[in-house]
């Protein structure tokens, strides 16, 4: 699984008469962020670092991190896992998951966190990249809510309602597997495409009916906006969070170095934020502002166990994918297995037992 072949770009045949896509649209944006974001697309900024005998010096190696709000720089900080680091590590912050993976394929960033659906869409985009990390929160997190008064019960009432969303992201298939449960067509319902700032504006206005969103954005809108949830992803959702990392990052001596020892030091991280909640919510609510009960209820809320990239995990996947072609909101069916890579599962899966 360690290696793969240039992905195929979507057949224009295939996309005549279905839905759009987000592809060309709600991750456009995201190109000119990891544009923006500085780094050649074809280097790492770190072949100097390799010495003439082959052997690689850390400490002229950058790694530069995609993360998001709240994330690996705030759980790696809290553990105290960067501190002995021999490389630097550089942060670069996106809103969501396809922003961060879309900066990834342009080259902005070497590696970054995501939930269990940007990497779906970034291959079905063709992108250049590998899942090389891999941890399960649960899917207890995802969720969809509504107002406290409002007259939706559950997910049949919303048949024909405007739901806020960022397409893409863990939510969208939770809230299409949701949709599909209870017999409404994506079509059937208005799609608001809205990263979670502009989609808590939007739920607190009540310019939208309901909202698909994961943690700690869930028990923020249940504690600061009274709002209720009426599904979670605890048995749709596979509650995987993945570390992807760009091809050159991986094929570049220097950086793959660092990157094996970066995903193993994540694996820690994540394990020590199962066994000291008090202490990650604590740290989680400094980074992002929130207040400590929403960050405590977020982290209640997940169940972290490192897992190998294995069979079945690919399979879960690829379930995902085959849900999202069906509904015409990927190009093409996609076959995903060859964008995961079990490469570093040695390291990481030891360093989290390690740190049990």
């Amino acid at each position: 699984m360690s290696t793969r072949p240039s992905p195929a770009r979507p057949s224009p045949a295939r996309t005549a008469g279905r839905r759009p896509t987000m592809l060309a649209g709600g991750l456009a944006a995201a190109l000119l962020s990891g544009l923006v974001a500085g780094c050649s697309a074809s280097a790492t900024g770190n072949e100097d670092a390799v010495n003439e005998d082959g052997s690689v010096d850390l400490s002229q190696v950058t790694l530069i991190v995609g993360d998001q709000r709240g994330g690996s720089k705030a759980l790696l900080t809290a553990a105290g896992l960067l501190d002995d680091a021999e490389y630097d590590v550089e942060f670069k912050e996106f809103t969501s998951g396809p922003p961060l993976l879309e900066a990834l394929g342009a080259g902005s960033v070497h590696v970054g966190g995501v939930g269990n659906t940007p990497p779906l869409f970034a291959a079905a985009a063709g992108r250049d990249f590998e899942v090389v990390q891999a941890a399960t929160y649960g899917g207890r997190g995802d969720a969809i809510v509504v107002p406290e008064d409002s007259d939706v019960d559950e997910v049949a009432d919303l048949d024909g309602a405007t739901i806020a969303v960022a397409e893409g992201s863990s939510a969208n298939y939770h809230l299409v597997a949701q949709l599909e449960a209870a017999g409404i067509d994506y079509d059937d319902v208005e799609i608001k495409n809205l990263q979670p700032p502009d989609a808590l504006g939007a739920f607190e206005g009540g310019y939208v009916d309901a909202w698909a969103i994961w943690e700690p954005y869930t028990s923020q809108a249940e504690q600061d906006a009274g709002a209720r949830v009426i599904a979670d992803g605890g048995t749709l959702a596979n509650g995987y969070n993945f570390q992807a990392a760009s091809t050159e990052a991986i094929e570049d001596e220097a950086t793959a170095a660092a990157l094996e020892d970066y995903v193993a030091r994540i694996a820690e991280a994540q394990v020590w934020a199962q066994t000291h909640e008090q202490e990650w919510a604590d740290a989680w609510s400094a980074e992002t502002g929130l207040a400590p009960e929403i960050t405590l209820a977020a982290v209640k809320n997940r169940d972290v166990e490192v897992v190998p990239i294995d069979d079945a995990l690919i399979a879960s996947e690829q379930e995902m994918a085959d849900t999202f072609d069906a509904a015409g909101l990927i190009p093409e069916q996609v076959d995903v297995a060859p964008y995961f890579s079990d490469r570093y599962d040695d390291t990481s899966l030891a360093a989290a037992e390690g740190a049990r």
